[in-house]
């Protein structure tokens, strides 16, 4: 059992690498953009940028689901499969980028842009191709398994845009234009780029029996991931027409900042499945499930809880005084990401069964849900309201989606456990919301001690068992504890799991700018 966790924590750390780097660059140059942003501008580039992930759901038609299925097919030609993939996502990409031009004025209303928004559009049209090419060519290093090409493609990508930006923002003055245009004008040298160094496997034309059989696997898991991106779609379209697109800026600013247990859960994301694959026993699965989910529980109820009680000192030190009020939201925001990492938990115990269908309606439902709270929450308690809207959504999906995995593949989840985690999190954010100081250094330095407590008061309550405590011990050796994790290796998949890649959307709005 704790080879398979330490290979969990290992793997989550090598994997995202490159988006721990990306984001850092993005919270250190959040002083100087929300010192040349308006709330209006940077609520403005929010919006668009989410509205190029989904319309980029739209025009994949799940063509890199079915390149990530298809490619390892025993009976497909992987190099067909590249060259056929490809040519349909160029053509669909650029007939949905030139169908949706002329629309660029009644988009940009409809989405709460008002006047000047039809400019944004159109950049964010041009966008939609480069993000989607962009997000399929990234793909073929994974494919490969050319984890260095990776990496340095997206930090070349982060490091230009950060450039591009700059002059644009700050220098030049273009606001929210110049946020898209540095964004997207890098991803587009960086496609040109990865089109010449794949060129050999590329093709323009495709062939139709194999296009018909990637679209029958791929059509199948668009609407999961259509619902799933659209509940961190809606609140913003919402917010911008019922309370104006700067608080979309102040929404947009609290998603940013709670990156930091983002990063977290998106190591957990590409490291989960394959391990999760890679037990044949189901006895040991189901219990190897149940401690993952209360150790990483317990990991983000740590984070989550230094972003409740630190919120304010954040914003302070990271954004212009026009932006502190995005602080309200910052914890809860913090929560739905948490909770959405649970609900891939659950993906996975899915793809073990192969009863993939189920995840449609729990993310449905959730959408469904989202809309309704953001309607009747925003208007009277703004960004506040799409913070409790998010949560409760999630909530509404790891709910239908525990009813379905316990009757297909029950787990013996460890409630007492969980139940410890959460009542040690929510007293010490109450305790320091209603006692301490909002403000100076003794407020923090109060509340970053209370933090710090957690680990302690989690140890109190008896949550750790006596191997874990003992593994915690190995920390004070950190030399033997490297060479133990050098020495694992990754064994090849117990089951054929499939799960659909319904996070694939969210992945590549966070990755693909700053």
């Amino acid at each position: 059992m704790s080879g398979y966790l330490r290979r969990l924590a290992t793997t989550g750390a090598a994997y995202t690498a490159a988006s721990i780097v990306s984001k850092l660059i993005a919270v250190a140059l959040l002083p100087l953009y929300t010192r040349y942003l308006t709330k209006e501008d940077y609520g403005a580039a929010e919006i668009m940028f989410a509205a190029v992930v989904t319309a980029s759901i739209f025009v994949r038609l799940g063509l890199l689901e079915a390149l990530l299925r298809f490619y390892y097919k025993d009976d497909e030609d992987p190099d067909l499969v590249v060259a056929s993939s490809f040519a349909a996502l160029f053509w669909l990409a650029t007939a949905g980028a030139l169908v949706a031009l002329p629309f660029a004025q009644p988009l940009a209303e409809a989405l709460g842009l008002g006047e000047g928004g039809a400019g944004l559009a159109r950049i964010s049209i041009g966008g939609l191709w480069v993000l989607t090419m962009n997000e399929y060519l990234l793909t073929l290093f994974r494919l490969e398994e050319r984890a260095r090409a990776f990496f340095v493609t997206t930090m070349a990508n982060v490091l230009l845009a950060i450039a591009l930006t700059v002059i644009l923002v700050v220098a030049a003055g273009e606001g929210a234009r110049g946020l898209l245009v540095g964004s997207y004008g890098s991803g587009a040298v960086v496609v040109a780029v990865l089109i010449v160094i794949h060129r050999r496997r590329l093709s323009l034309r495709f062939e139709r029996p194999l296009l018909r059989r990637l679209m029958r696997f791929g059509l199948p898991t668009m609407p999961a991931e259509l619902s799933l991106y659209g509940l961190n779609f809606v609140d913003r379209v919402i917010i911008a027409r019922s309370a104006g697109v700067a608080e979309v800026g102040l929404y947009s600013l609290a998603v940013k900042f709670a990156q930091g247990v983002n990063v977290l859960v998106r190591g957990f994301q590409l490291a989960w499945p394959p391990l999760a694959y890679s037990i044949r026993d189901d006895g040991e699965a189901r219990r190897l499930y149940a401690t993952v989910v209360s150790l990483f529980v317990a990991g983000c109820a740590f984070v989550v809880t230094g972003m409740w009680l630190l919120s304010r000192w954040i914003v302070r030190a990271l954004a212009s005084p026009e932006f502190f009020g995005s602080y309200e939201a910052i914890g809860l925001v913090a929560t739905g990401v948490t909770l959405y990492a649970l609900y891939m938990v659950l993906v996975v115990i899915l793809g073990r069964t192969g009863r993939t269908e189920f995840n449609f309606p729990a993310t449905a439902a959730a959408l469904v849900a989202n809309i309704v709270l953001n309607l009747v929450l925003v208007p009277p308690l703004g960004i506040v309201g799409a913070g409790l809207a998010l949560v409760a959504s999630y909530l509404v999906v790891l709910a239908l989606m525990y009813g379905f995995t316990q009757r297909l593949f029950p787990v013996p989840y460890e409630w007492g456990r969980l139940i410890r985690v959460l009542a040690v999190s929510a007293a010490l954010v109450g305790l320091g919301e209603l006692l301490l100081p909002t403000d100076g250094f003794e407020g923090f330095a109060l509340r970053a001690l209370l933090w710090l407590a957690y680990p302690l008061a989690l140890l109190a309550t008896g949550f750790f068992t006596p191997g874990e405590r003992a593994w915690l011990s190995r920390l004070r050796h950190p030399h033997e504890l490297a060479v133990g994790l050098r020495a694992l290796r990754a064994p090849e998949p117990g089951v054929d799991g499939r799960i659909p890649e319904t996070y694939e959307a969210e992945q590549m709005d966070e990755d693909a700018r700053l």
